[in-house]
């Protein structure tokens, strides 16, 4: 099965990204999704961080901006050039070490094998096409960026085991059939099946319908 992430990048142009906070953390998260970024997923993101941290899926850099002191090195990482050059304007010169543009479900550089402490992948596992067991590949080829006392961690919309309120199930409808979203059948135990696979330590917690997750102590 070849599996193709363009579909779930192609959303995000110049203009959509001047609406994505705005529309995707204040009105998606509050009100069809139930999971509060201020209260939930700030501090989450900030809870993990490394002093060497590669965010993956960068989106508009909402999460980086919020954190920046909290981090000496950064690296960005996403197949849309858009979000990584929106991004790239609010990270110091002096902190941004790496702005990739690349593909997860492909392996990244050698050189960049056990480079970070910590990586972020905030509403990436949704958009990425195929099951979790599918997903299991974007996931190996990131878990080879960790230290050995590395954490991955991050956020993902569930489609299997919450309950979606009318507004949730209509933004589903609509996100996975245009396929930004491919996360019918993704759940807490096939989240935590796939994570296990590659990390003795995992952690899952479900706010409303977003799993927030860690991972430690790769395999």
């Amino acid at each position: 099965m070849t599996l193709s992430t363009h579909d779930g990048v192609k959303v995000y142009t110049p203009v959509s990204l001047k609406l994505y906070d705005w529309w995707v953390l204040n009105i998606s998260n509050s009100y069809a999704w139930h999971c509060d970024t201020n209260k939930y997923l700030i501090p989450h993101f900030k809870n993990h961080l490394g002093e060497r941290h590669m965010d993956i899926g960068v989106g508009t850099g909402f999460y980086l901006k919020k954190s920046l002191n909290y981090i000496k090195e950064i690296s960005l990482t996403d197949l849309n050039l858009h979000s990584l050059e929106h991004t790239k304007k609010y990270i110091p010169d002096d902190k941004l070490i790496n702005c990739l543009q690349h593909d997860v479900f492909q392996p990244f550089s050698n050189k960049l094998n056990e480079s970070y402490n910590s990586i972020s992948l905030f509403y990436l596992l949704h958009c990425l096409p195929g099951t979790m067991d599918d997903k299991k590949k974007a996931i190996e080829n990131i878990s080879y960026l960790l230290t050995e006392k590395g954490v991955l961690y991050g956020t993902t919309i569930l489609g299997q085991g919450v309950k979606h309120n009318f507004f949730g199930k209509k933004l589903m409808s609509i996100y996975n059939k245009k396929g930004i979203f491919c996360n019918y059948s993704d759940s807490v135990d096939s989240l935590e099946e796939m994570l296990s696979y590659l990390f003795h330590d995992i952690s899952i917690h479900v706010q409303g319908t977003v799993a927030l997750f860690t991972a430690k102590n790769k395999k």
